[in-house]
């Protein structure tokens, strides 16, 4: 079993709204000193949203980094005076203008444990009641609904590449198909 590395210290480089960036060092196996650089995020919900007739609700919206359109679940960061059930609520109001009645958290993961200290929560929500959606204004966010077998198609041929909705869809798939 691999040891456990011992922190001699942490700094943080630089801090905004969305996440830290920290650097520490620790002492190695062989007892140097190592550093490593991370980033601190307060933790993200995403919602794999339902309808009553077993449809799956995503969005598409442009991706800066990637130069793209992405297909995915509603998500977000939590905010400071929030929990992760508030900020799923919050999330799946503001992208797609839905209200869930019932929102079942069925994992936490950690998307990038390498570099980035971040929780994220993962809920399915049965949908209720629709609105319109509150943007922010750098969001430019289309609705799309897929049944669950055509989810597992667009995963298949790569429509779906980002990595948090296809772990999400991975760890409440089989919730979903016991469903219908």
């Amino acid at each position: 079993m691999p040891k456990r590395l011992k922190k001699v210290s942490e700094e943080v480089l630089h801090e905004n709204p969305w996440y830290i960036y920290k650097h520490d060092t620790y002492i190695k196996p062989n007892d140097e000193i190592g550093d490593y650089y991370y980033s601190e995020l307060r933790g993200s919900a995403i919602i794999i949203p339902l309808l009553e007739d077993g449809s799956v609700l995503m969005t598409v919206q442009y991706r800066y980094l990637s130069d793209k359109q992405s297909i995915e679940f509603p998500a977000g960061g939590i905010k400071k005076t929030q929990d992760p059930l508030g900020a799923a609520k919050a999330e799946l109001f503001e992208e797609t203008g839905w209200v869930a009645t019932n929102f079942v958290k069925v994992a936490t993961m950690e998307p990038s444990i390498g570099f980035s200290k971040d929780k994220t929560h993962v809920f399915i929500a049965t949908l209720a009641e629709e609105h319109e959606q509150h943007l922010d204004d750098t969001e430019e966010i289309e609705l799309l609904y897929r049944k669950p077998h055509e989810i597992e198609e667009m995963i298949r041929r790569n429509d779906i590449w980002d990595g948090m909705t296809l772990a999400a869809w991975s760890l409440a798939r089989h919730h979903i198909f016991n469903r219908i």
